[in-house]
Order: structure tokens, then C-alpha cells, then sequence
């Protein structure tokens, strides 16, 4: 029975780490897929024979499939229960992670990421919700500080392990390797992932805003994604942009109308829900920024191997392994204001950093960048992710999370498809239609732009978390 695992005096789970140590698994290999293509994007090009703007969409049809269902799983989650929906989720995506594995073309892959998108989608909408009632408010911030973690070193790390497997195994093992840790996993939340949780009588759901959600979620990304191809604004690009934004107003005055909305839009009055949500989005697309164009200019320019790459993009998780759950109880007692403000500053210095050196880059100042990135993110994260999910009441914990999740993997697909665009433009402006691992010095001052306009975000992303406290 689940009162019988919940320690009376606290209100906290007796089997807390265990649940943490399953969520946080589920969560890592959730964002790792959505990161572990950017080293392997190379390859998976040459293998098929095409172009960037067209393999990119590996990983972009797996973060737009997971950023436009987050939240209506949410909202299911309600009615079938969180474990439940987190379990099913899992199992979707253990299974179409073998089917990618087994993918004889790049369509066909691109299906199977969608797929396994919508049953990472279910894992992640909930996982928030799931950590945060597993753990007493006392010790919130270090199950946020380890939430964080998990985010950013899967954001991070799929590089890190994407060059050692397509060095070692090839591109296919990106994918298989996920077959025998949902396995193990799946059998651990069998046996320990139980919350108390009170599920809705009724399955109340607004269908019609749903599927205004998701066509607008699409449109954006595709017009995104046929920019970044053709530099220019041919007129499908028009018409997916006009579509976008008819769908979000629709969507907007849909939602302010119905009587139970997918998304409850009063929670955006709240300022100290809004803005630590901006700057979240802002992070996570410069963060992802670096992960797309990282790679191409460290092999095409520099000529590392994808394994070299990879070891490279693992400075950064180890950093964040330590400072993040530190930083996490930091703030559990301290409830320091400006550690998200602090983290942001440090990061953009990283990134200017970057783009003021990538003419005389080696080894030393790589591992430097990396460095002031884990720590930048470190301090970011854990009071980031409490302050956003305790300033709604508790009765809106499931939509925080889901909010949370929506905005974090819609960064990430913005981060991708913004990478994408600005390195396609700037490639046709320097008069280069080569292949872009042949581009050689070219790259360099595309990186460089790139770079300073990952800063510019972390700096509104700061100014966005002090404002917070204002």
C-alpha cells in the first residue's frame, strides 16, 4: 500500500532515491536522445547521402513530436495516473529506440523518431510532477538541483556518447544501446515507482485545442526547417509561417474560452512562473546551439574524430554532476535570489569567450569554455526549476511540469532549427555549397556569429531571472 512507504513525520517517501534514481534515468535518456544525433548528424548524412537541412530533421521530428504532446499528456496524466502514463511511455520508446536501430533509410528513421518522441513524451511531461511530490519541500530544491542534472548532462552528454559509439559501433548503436537499459528500468518502476496520487473521475481534455496546439507546434517547426533549407522565404515558408501564427491565436483565444483548457493561461499572470520560464526556453536553445554547431567546426576545421568530440562534450556534465545537486542544497537553505542570474552571466562569458577565440582554439580553452558552462548551468537549473515549480499552488503541480517540460524541449528544436538556419545562411552568403564538413575555415567565423548570439540569450535569460525578484 502506498501509505505504508511514506514516512509519517516528514510526508516523504521511505523509497525517495529509488523513485529519483528511475525518473532521473527516464529523463536523461529522454534529452539524451534528443542530443545523442548531433555528433552522429555528420555521418547519418553521409550514410544516406543527403543534406543537413534534410538529416536534421532526426533530430527534429523527435523534439517537435515530444514538445507538442507534453502537454496534453500532462492533462492525461490526470486520468490515468502519472506511473502509468510514465510506464507506457517507456515502453514506446524502448521499442521504437530498436526500430530506429534498425532503420534502412533516412525516412524511415525519421518515422521511428517520431514514434519514440511520443513515448518520450509521456515520460517527460510527468517526471517534474513525479520527483517533486516524491520528495518532502525541505528537500525540493536537491530533487530540482538533480532534475537539472539530469536535463542538462543528457543535453550535453548524447554528444559525448554519440562520438564513442559511432567511432566504436557505428550510428546505429545511438539507438540499440537504449534497447537493454529500458529493460532494467522498466522492471525497477514495476516494483518501486509508486506515488500517492488522485486521479480524476472523468477524462476531461480539450481535444479541439489540442490539435490546434500541435498543428501550430508543426507549422512553426517546418517553417523553420524549410528556411533553414532554402534561405529564404519561398512561398511554402509563407505559407507555414502565416499557419503558425493563425494556429497560436487560435489556440491562445481557444484556450481563454473554453471551460476546461488544455493550457490554463492564468498561470502566465504570474510573474514568478513566467519569467524563470523565459529564460529557461533561452537557455536551452543556446545550450542547444553549441551541441549542433559544436560538432561540425570541431571535425570539419579542427579535425577531431566523433569520439575526441565526444570526450570533449563530456567537461561539461562532469562539472554539472557535482555543482548542480551542491548548488541545489545551497538553495534549500539559503534562497538566494540570484543564483539563476549569476549562472546566466557565467555561461554568456562562456560562449563570448568561444566566439572571440575560435581562430586560435586548442584543447586548454576548450575545456575552459566547457567548465564556465557547467558551473553557469549549475546555478542556473535547481533554483530555476523550484522557483517555477513552486509558484503555483499544488493542485497545478501536474501542469507546471508539464509547462516546464513543453518549454524545455521546445528550446532544444528551436535551438536545432535556429543552428541549422543561421549556418545555412551564412554558408550561401560566403558563396559555399559544398559539403559542410569540407567548409574548412569558413566555418570559422559562422561559429564565431553563432556563438555571440548564444550569449545575447544567456544575457536576457539573466536579466529575465532578475527581474523575478524585482
Amino acid at each position: 500500500m502506498i501509505t505504508e512507504i511514506i514516512n509519517e513525520d516528514t510526508g516523504a517517501y521511505k523509497n525517495r532515491y529509488i523513485i529519483m534514481v528511475i525518473v532521473l534515468m527516464g529523463i536523461m535518456m529522454s534529452v539524451i536522445d534528443g542530443t545523442v544525433v548531433s555528433i552522429a548528424l555528420p555521418t547519418i548524412t553521409a550514410y544516406f547521402n543527403v543534406d543537413v537541412s534534410s538529416s536534421q530533421w532526426t533530430i527534429t521530428a523527435y523534439l517537435l513530436t515530444m514538445t507538442s504532446l507534453l502537454l496534453i499528456f500532462g492533462r492525461l496524466s490526470e486520468y490515468f495516473g502519472k506511473v502509468n502514463l510514465f510506464m507506457v511511455g517507456f515502453t514506446i520508446f524502448t521499442l521504437s529506440s530498436l526500430a530506429c536501430g534498425l532503420s534502412s533509410s533516412l525516412i524511415m528513421l525519421i518515422v521511428c523518431r517520431v514514434i519514440q518522441g511520443f513515448g518520450a513524451a509521456m515520460v517527460f511531461s510527468i517526471s517534474g510532477a513525479i520527483l517533486f511530490q516524491a520528495f518532502p519541500e525541505n528537500e525540493r530544491g536537491k530533487a530540482m538541483g538533480f532534475l537539472g542534472s539530469a536535463v542538462a548532462i543528457g543535453s550535453i552528454a548524447g554528444p559525448v556518447l554519440g562520438g564513442l559509439i559511432v567511432d566504436t559501433l557505428g550510428w546505429e548503436y545511438i539507438f540499440l544501446i537504449n534497447v537493454p537499459i529500458g529493460i532494467i528500468l522498466l522492471a525497477l518502476s514495476l516494483k518501486y515507482l509508486n506515488v500517492n496520487e488522485l486521479k480524476s473521475d472523468k477524462l476531461d481534455i480539450d481535444w479541439p485545442g489540442s490539435a490546434i496546439l500541435i498543428v501550430s507546434m508543426v507549422s512553426l517547426m517546418l517553417f523553420l526547417g524549410d528556411l533553414g533549407k532554402n534561405v529564404s522565404m519561398s512561398p511554402v515558408a509563407t505559407a507555414l509561417a502565416v499557419l503558425a501564427i493563425v494556429s497560436f491565436v487560435a489556440f491562445i483565444y481557444r484556450e481563454s474560452h473554453c471551460a476546461g483548457p488544455l493550457l490554463d493561461l492564468s498561470i502566465f499572470r504570474i510573474k514568478k512562473f513566467t519569467l524563470p520560464v523565459l529564460a529557461m526556453i533561452l537557455t536551452f536553445i543556446a545550450n542547444f546551439m553549441l551541441s549542433i554547431v559544436g560538432p561540425f567546426y570541431f571535425q570539419g576545421v579542427l579535425h577531431y574524430s566523433a569520439s575526441q568530440v565526444g570526450i570533449l562534450y563530456l567537461v561539461t556534465p562532469m562539472v554539472m554532476v557535482i555543482a548542480a545537486p551542491v548548488t541545489g542544497m545551497l538553495y534549500d537553505r539559503t534562497r538566494s535570489k540570484y543564483y539563476a542570474c549569476i549562472g546566466m552571466v557565467i555561461s554568456a562569458l562562456g560562449y563570448v569567450a568561444m566566439g572571440l577565440l575560435v581562430r586560435n582554439f586548442n584543447v586548454m580553452i576548450a575545456v575552459g569554455i566547457f567548465i564556465l558552462s557547467g558551473i553557469g548551468g549549475s546555478l542556473f537549473q535547481s533554483p530555476n526549476n523550484t522557483e517555477t515549480m513552486g509558484s503555483l499552488p499544488p493542485r497545478k503541480l501536474g501542469i507546471a511540469s508539464s509547462v516546464t517540460s513543453t518549454i524545455r524541449n521546445l528550446g532544444m528544436a528551436l535551438g536545432v532549427s535556429i543552428s541549422a538556419i543561421l549556418v545555412t545562411f551564412q554558408l550561401t552568403m560566403a558563396g559555399y555549397s559544398g559539403p559542410i564538413l569540407e567548409a574548412g575555415s569558413t566555418l570559422i567565423p559562422i561559429v564565431s556569429n553563432v556563438m555571440f548570439v548564444s550569449a545575447a540569450l544567456c544575457m536576457i535569460a539573466a536579466a529575465a531571472s532578475l527581474l523575478r525578484n524585482v
